[in-house]
């Protein structure tokens, strides 16, 4: 079999990992001109560092990465409303990463230059079309530097090109643009003075504004790389966004500030933080609809090209890994290749539908918002507020939904096909403690 792969993402990159374990062959064919590290944090979930893992990855991703310990959620006062452990403080088997994207992406890439060899990533070939008979499926490229055309033959096609994914206009040419909720973000990373343990995530603020904090590289003399987020609800979604989404556009510290001044933080000078970014990005929080169908014959759809979703939760890369996984069993156990599809969407498009829909209610990051809705000026105990049972419906919940409840995890990786043949694929290949609570009164030593 030959697999024939649009985009050299993170899910794009972890497929051919995957595939590659299983004996199948897989080409990936990238718009852009190399495979860069851009991009600012992300944290990864243990069910899919459970996958990595299985890669051989791990200690790759512990050179360039943080273990995640803990994850307070705060409102704009730094008052706290919810503190619990993650990945192997947490009781699972793998850890929780906070990293930087291109970090990922690279230590990725470097695998499947290692395993799959040099030519197996093709650079500065933009995808345009494909078309496919009962036996194979044909799918073409332009040459970025427009010195040609490119016809690549495949039994399938993956589409793991991204939110703006070409693949899928391909499949839905009418579909309607993305879909924005009113919220700014922008993003940026700064070396900086590690607070508190140096493994943290902070996540503060509500509805309107939020803050997300984390570092994202190791300490190295008393400093470490620090991810932050500042969002900004500037409508009702009902206007398209002020720019074309873009990760690569730069903001401005003229629009940037008012909203960062707008939080209080103890043991960050966030301020400072912002201002010492050597860039930082602008990005419209936005979405798609989930799809009736990511399979069309010997055609389908893989991470944000299938189900982009809000950036809560932790989990667009995750599902991602996920997808990639499941695919790859779905392929190496059927007996052909479109009906492998079939299998790989009954699996995977349910569950991350449901992960796009809940994320537009906030996620687990919902819990801050029912705190500010109740007490926007802040609280004196925060179970007057909301009661603990409350609290941890929302956050637990969210896990549960999103596959990485300590008890899925531990007990296998999740999204995965349950056969035989992907057992032995799987050979071939490389109680969480509760959350204690602050009762804070205005401003407890937290963030």
């Amino acid at each position: 079999m030959h697999v024939v792969a649009v985009g050299g993402g993170i899910g794009g990159l972890t497929l051919a990992l995957m595939l590659h374990a299983r004996g199948i062959r897989c080409q990936i064919y990238e718009a852009s001109r190399g495979i860069r590290e851009l991009g600012v944090g992300i944290n990864v979930l243990p069910h899919a560092i459970a996958e990595l893992k299985e890669l051989g990855l791990l200690p790759r991703l512990d050179a360039v990465a943080v273990r995640t310990r803990e994850l307070i959620y705060a409102n704009r006062l730094g008052q706290e409303i919810w503190r619990e452990p993650r990945g192997i403080d947490a009781g699972y088997q793998v850890p929780q990463f906070s990293i930087h994207r291109g970090r990922l992406q690279g230590v990725l890439y470097e695998a499947v230059l290692d395993r799959l060899g040099r030519r197996t990533v093709r650079t500065s070939h933009a995808f345009t079309s494909f078309a496919q008979t009962e036996g194979s499926v044909k799918a073409r490229f332009k040459a970025v530097d427009k010195s040609g055309r490119l016809t690549v033959e495949g039994d399938i096609l993956v589409g793991c090109d991204g939110i703006h994914s070409a693949v899928r206009r391909r499949l839905y040419p009418g579909e309607p643009g993305l879909k924005w909720n009113g919220v700014l973000m922008w993003r940026g990373a700064t070396v900086a003075k590690g607070f508190l343990d140096g493994r943290t995530m902070i996540v503060g603020g509500g509805f309107s504004n939020k803050l997300v904090l984390y570092p994202i590289t190791p300490a190295k003399r008393g400093k470490q790389l620090i991810n932050w987020v500042v969002t900004y609800r500037m409508g009702d979604g009902s206007h398209p966004p002020p720019r074309r989404e873009d990760w690569n556009r730069e903001g401005t510290l003229a629009e940037l500030m008012p909203h960062v001044k707008r939080f209080e933080t103890a043991h960050v000078d966030l301020v400072k933080l912002v201002k010492g970014a050597p860039a930082f990005y602008e990005y419209p929080m936005a979405d798609r609809d989930p799809l009736p169908r990511w399979t069309h014959g010997r055609v389908t759809l893989l991470g944000d090209a299938a189900h982009p979703m809000y950036p809560v939760g932790s989990n667009g890369a995750s599902q991602a890994i996920l997808d990639a996984r499941c695919l790859a069993d779905a392929l190496v156990a059927g007996e052909h290749a479109r009906a492998a599809l079939v299998a790989y969407e009954a699996e995977r498009l349910p569950k991350t539908a449901e992960i796009v829909h809940n994320n537009r209610k906030g996620g687990p990051e919902g819990v801050i918002d029912e705190v500010e809705r109740r007490a926007p000026d802040g609280f004196e105990d925060i179970d007057h507020v909301l009661s603990h049972p409350e609290r941890e419906a929302i956050v637990k919940g969210y896990a549960q939904l999103a596959g990485f409840a300590r008890e899925q995890v531990n007990r296998g990786a999740e999204g995965t096909l349950a056969s035989a043949a992907g057992a032995k694929a799987r050979q071939s290949t490389a109680s969480p403690s509760r959350g204690r609570l602050g009762q804070a009164k205005r401003r407890p030593n937290m963030a």
